[in-house]
């Protein structure tokens, strides 16, 4: 008799644990799928953005928009807000729904593709690192362009030829930079003050600029022609398209006789 009852008790006290793990288990089961549902809000693109869009100007236009998810649905690295990205573009196309995600934001430079505006087309021009600002241009700089010219001769209407000696002005004020080619170096020989002619290896690099048809026409024959430099501007510098200046503007005592 005496057995009987602790076989029941024991019995009973595993039906007790085996319940109690059940239990345990359960809601385990409730907690873990609980952690699922909970929501979270992240930032989602509501129009499509291209890539080399800013995404000031996205916002500005209205295509972000803030949405609950599900924890469990969030993107890794999904944004809640613009402040890690705000002076970055989109370094590819991103599509209605999509959560924004900070690796798909970048510079210009970072873009998948030639970012070029709709009202432009691009053209390249290869420089020195002196004539593009010792190598600090990069996409989304704005530059001007001066141009040098070294005895010009124009022909009049006439067929007359007609000297207008050394020169240099600027030939674009302001236009943008959407991309940095490869750079190479080639030779250049230049000759000293005592005759003497010295070779030296010069870094040249292809910068892709965005121009309307008017401005490539003067740039294209500047580079034609002339000798180019491009001048990095900030959103306060001043370009103006002004006559240029010559030798005499530089040394106007040049001409005047010695005493």
């Amino acid at each position: 008799m005496a057995r009987r009852s602790v076989l029941l008790m024991v019995a009973v006290l595993i039906a007790l644990v085996g319940t109690a793990l059940i239990v345990v288990y359960v809601q385990g089961i409730d907690a873990r799928a609980a952690e699922g549902q909970e929501l979270v809000e992240v930032l989602v693109a509501t129009e499509a953005l291209e890539a080399g869009e800013s995404v000031s100007a996205a916002q500005e236009s209205g295509k972000f928009d803030a949405k609950d998810v599900r924890r469990e649905d969030v993107v890794d690295g999904a944004l809640s807000s613009t402040s890690a990205i705000s002076d970055l573009v989109a370094t590819g196309p991103i599509y209605p729904g999509e959560q924004l995600i900070a690796k798909k934001f970048g510079t210009l430079g970072d873009t998948d593709s030639l970012v070029i505006p709709d009202d432009k087309m691009a053209i390249s021009i290869e420089l020195t690192d002196f004539e593009r600002v010792a190598g600090f241009v990069n996409p989304g700089n704005d530059v001007a362009i001066f141009a040098t010219a070294t005895s010009p001769v124009l022909i009049s209407p006439n067929g007359d030829e007609q000297k207008r000696g050394d020169w240099t002005r600027i030939v674009l004020p302001r236009v943008p930079v959407v991309g940095v080619g490869t750079t190479s170096v080639t030779s250049r020989t230049t000759e000293t003050d005592e005759g003497e002619q010295v070779t030296e290896e010069v870094p040249r690099t292809i910068l892709t600029i965005a121009v309307t048809q008017a401005e490539a026409e003067k740039l294209i024959h500047s580079d034609r022609t002339t000798d180019l430099t491009f001048a990095l501007l900030t959103d306060d510098s001043a370009s103006r398209d002004e006559p240029g200046v010559g030798l005499a503007g530089v040394m106007p005592d040049l001409g005047r006789a010695q005493p």
